[in-house]
């Protein structure tokens, strides 16, 4: 299997593509021919997560024998790693509705399912590239990419990483988990921006001449952590399958029945991913898009026309607070039949008007697996009163996002009647002032005070991950301007080949 560009007819191998992330021409790697219908129920009856992983892997990552990812997956998913031994459960909220629980993971949020597997594919592609240089991950993040990747790439020989994220866009718990990160290899940098700032600059440093040429004479490679390296992205097509496996073993749907998934996502990976594993072979009927007030997915969906000229807002679901989704381009492919020159003539109208628009059959084909929805930071914190009074489940506000639009697609008359499945994409721990509000519960400056008041309501045991944070202390915590970002990446490149 070899991988070849959203934009043009550059191919290259598995290994070049995890390495590297980005395509020269600036485009995203995507199978240069797609395993469609490879997957089903018998297939995959009986198996642990861990060998699910495994089947889902070996369709993409062709370039490593059954043994080298074996070890990988065993290195990754683990008692060590995973607080529950089934890796991604499922919790069945009634009989129609059910929620797979992505946030078990060592930052306890869904990016763990990823990054505790992409620095071993990494390193294993570095050594197939024989690759002497020292990689520098360079990673922007609305909130828990961060973090998963911080602790993923954490003194893992001949890598570093380098973190940006928006000073007022994480919650207060997510910035504590990135200011305290520890790590001999690791550097991380609030910036006065939002996310897409950060997300724009370093697809710029990607394909920036000057810059990667001054690393390379300094012994270093740019590479991403991002859902746009295919390392990041393809392993979270087996929380899906793994999902429908869980679905037919609990009675919840039968063998080849489909089931609707609602997935909270602002740059566009997790539900791409779910997209992915239906065309493997997962019966995944409808695919719903659920966005916060940055609402350019669900329009998009409704409309047919990606609109990122309209205002930014910093809401409580802050790890979708995106207009430039990324992986969004990966799905164009897709919707233009895989015409590389198609994508190409929309990714320059976003990146000189902003905008881009599909044809009206196109937006009917893709309305066959998509739909959206949207609701706001009011109707956010409503459901999580309503979901933790009526079930006694405590949901964070991505999570609630989700359950919000499936709420208002059935009292619109829009739901099916099929089961549905919620991807809850993070710990509601993770995110204590919106919990606390949402509550009715007091605020406060410090995290852990408010964390300690809603495990007295809700008798939820503060997680060992948040419970071995509190007492470290703070080891980055200055912001620079946007403008600086840059200097800030060169200044490491410095510092990794002074080390070195």
């Amino acid at each position: 299997m070899n991988f070849r560009s959203t934009r043009s007819s550059e191919c290259v191998s598995p290994s070049f593509a995890l390495l590297h992330g980005l395509a020269q021409d600036g485009g995203l790697y995507v199978p240069e021919s797609f395993p469609e219908n490879v997957l089903d129920y018998k297939q995959l009856a009986g198996k642990t997560y861990q060998e699910i992983v495994a089947v889902v892997l070996s369709h993409f990552f062709t370039n490593f024998s059954d043994e080298e990812r074996k070890q990988m997956i065993a290195s990754a998913y683990n008692e060590e790693t995973f607080r529950d031994e089934q890796i991604v459960p499922l919790h069945s909220m009634d009989t129609d509705l059910s929620i797979s629980e992505l946030f078990h993971g060592r930052t306890l949020a869904f990016k763990d399912l990823a990054l505790s597997l992409f620095p071993y594919l990494l390193t294993a592609a570095k050594k197939q590239e024989k690759e002497d240089r020292n990689i520098l991950i360079l990673t922007a993040t609305s909130g828990d990419t961060g973090k998963a990747a911080l602790e993923g790439f954490k003194n893992v020989p001949g890598t570093n990483i380098m973190v940006f994220y928006p000073s007022e866009g994480v919650s207060p718990m997510q910035k504590q988990q990135m200011q305290k990160q520890e790590g001999n290899n690791v550097n991380v940098s609030a910036i006065y921006g939002n996310f897409d700032d950060a997300q724009s600059f370093l697809k710029r440093v990607f394909t920036n001449k000057a810059v990667n040429e001054y690393a390379d004479k300094k012994g270093v490679l740019f590479s991403s952590a991002n859902s746009i390296n295919v390392g990041r992205l393809f392993p979270q097509v087996a929380y899906y399958v793994s999902t429908y496996v869980s679905l037919v073993d609990t009675g919840c749907i039968n063998e080849g029945e489909a089931f609707d998934v609602v997935v909270p996502t602002g740059n566009f990976g997790n539900i791409l991913a779910g997209y992915f594993a239906k065309k493997m072979g997962i019966p995944i009927g409808q695919l719903i898009c659920a966005s916060n007030k940055n609402n350019v997915l669900s329009d998009f969906f409704e409309t047919g026309i990606y609109d990122m000229k309209r205002p930014f807002y910093t809401t409580s679901s802050p790890s979708m607070d995106i207009l430039l989704s990324s992986n969004f381009e990966r799905f164009l492919f897709y919707v233009s039949g895989e015409n590389a020159g198609k994508v190409a003539q929309w990714e320059k109208e976003l990146q000189t008007t902003g905008r881009m628009a599909v044809t009206t059959e196109s937006l009917k084909i893709l309305r066959k697996d998509f739909a959206g929805g949207w609701i706001n930071d009011a109707e956010t914190r409503a459901v999580i009163n309503h979901v933790y009074n009526d079930y006694g489940y405590l949901l964070d506000p991505h999570t609630a996002v989700a359950y919000g639009v499936y709420l208002n697609r059935h009292k619109q008359g829009m739901g099916s009647s099929r089961h549905t499945v919620i991807m809850s994409t993070a710990h509601p721990y993770k995110f204590p002032p919106v919990i606390c509000e949402a509550l009715a519960l007091k605020t406060a400056a410090d995290p852990f005070d408010m964390l300690t008041d809603i495990g007295a309501v809700t008798g939820i045991a503060l997680p060992k991950p948040l419970a071995d944070l509190q007492n470290k202390p703070v080891r980055f915590s200055d912001a620079i301007p946007k403008e600086e970002m840059k200097q800030a990446v060169l200044s490491f490149v410095d510092s990794i080949s002074q080390k070195s």
